[in-house]
């Protein structure tokens, strides 16, 4: 078989950093900015890179509140750690396990976003994702006989949650790795705004949340990725909220000429096959931003307008396998089109 890696989440995560350093400046001067006495903080945790920047006279103890929460989080969320309280659920011999505030609420806000999504957003696939190779990256191309076994072990209807109580089933594991980013960016932006930080930029591997409005009362600007090749292909304007984008770019792999990618159907077990190259959700909350992203990928272009039109808590963009742009009503006003792409024009969806 020919395998190949083509992208690393390091050089996707580095990419995103530098672009939002440039994109975030592009409205004020170095001047503004820099009297506004500017502090980042950037390190390694939850199996990513974090870059946290904010502004004000005093952001020490923001950056480092920050730090800690992301810290704390991550020794309750890993699959690995054995002392994480996942691990404990996922080992538990299908015995109750008591959990702490965060994680009990995260695992409630999951359970609602799997119906709110007809099932699209599934916390159970964790087992399907290793054999995949996509936790392990030992690539690997499972045989239908293999999913099927493995997808007799999911199902999010087999999760109690009780209070701060969890139990699952013996054979059943779960994974908050698409929602625990977004619901620590949440945190994180109280943590700050606790330590009297009243502007900031949290990226956390990519996904990005804002306090405030920039220094000089600027909305940001952020770049919206190609999904098919380096670069954006436009820029959005945002006040306080959470831009989190998912599409099969972000890690994948070839096997004999054909691409997986690491979001699957909950359905088939297999990389979602909805006609979508990237999703971007935009909304008030990351943990929200987060899961939808990855579910309206999985659901394709017709449920997710579907699912928009019967919602008022996000907007989204939406890119095609072939090309095509749709963005929603609520956006249409800060959403521009690289100047390079003159042809190309973005499907407004409207109510």
């Amino acid at each position: 078989m020919n395998k190949k890696i083509l992208y690393t989440d390091l050089a996707i995560y580095i990419f995103l950093a530098i672009t939002l350093l440039i994109q975030t400046s592009c409205k004020s001067s170095d001047d503004s900015l820099n009297s506004s006495n500017k502090e980042s903080k950037s390190f390694f945790a939850m199996d990513t890179y974090i870059t946290l920047t904010a502004y004000g006279e005093d952001t020490d103890n923001g950056l480092k509140a920050a730090e800690d929460e992301i810290n704390t989080l991550e020794n309750l969320w890993s699959v690995t750690d054995e002392n994480s309280e996942i691990y404990r659920i996922n080992h538990s011999g299908g015995q109750a396990v008591e959990v702490s505030p965060q994680t009990a609420e995260l695992l409630g806000f999951s359970l609602d976003m799997h119906e709110r999504t007809e099932g699209a957003f599934d916390i159970t696939l964790y087992p399907v994702l290793t054999a995949w190779g996509f936790t392990t990256d030992e690539y690997h191309v499972p045989d239908d006989e293999e999913i099927s076994a493995l997808l007799k072990n999911t199902g999010v209807q087999n999760i109690s949650l009780d209070d701060r109580s969890v139990r699952i089933p013996d054979d059943m594991q779960i994974d908050l790795g698409a929602v625990g980013k977004g619901y620590a960016g949440d945190l994180v932006a109280q943590r700050l705004k606790s330590n009297g930080v009243s502007s900031a930029l949290i990226d956390i591997g990519g996904n990005i949340q804002t306090v405030g409005v920039k220094p000089d009362g600027e909305k940001w600007t952020v770049g919206i990725r190609s999904p098919f090749g380096e670069g954006n292909f436009a820029t959005l304007e945002i006040g306080e909220c959470a831009v989190v984008t998912s599409g099969g770019y972000e890690r994948y792999f070839v096997d004999d000429g054909k691409t997986y990618w690491h979001i699957l159907d909950p359905k088939t077990g297999k990389p979602a096959d909805s006609g979508l190259a990237s999703v971007t959700v935009i909304g008030s909350e990351g943990k929200l931003c987060d899961a939808l992203s990855t579910s309206l990928f999985v659901m394709g272009l017709d449920k997710s307008e579907k699912l928009w039109k019967e919602s008022d808590d996000f907007e989204m963009i939406i890119v095609t396998s072939d090309g095509g742009i749709y963005i929603t009503e609520g956006i249409e006003n800060d959403f521009v089109i690289n100047e390079e792409l003159t042809d190309t024009k973005a499907s407004v969806i409207r109510r």
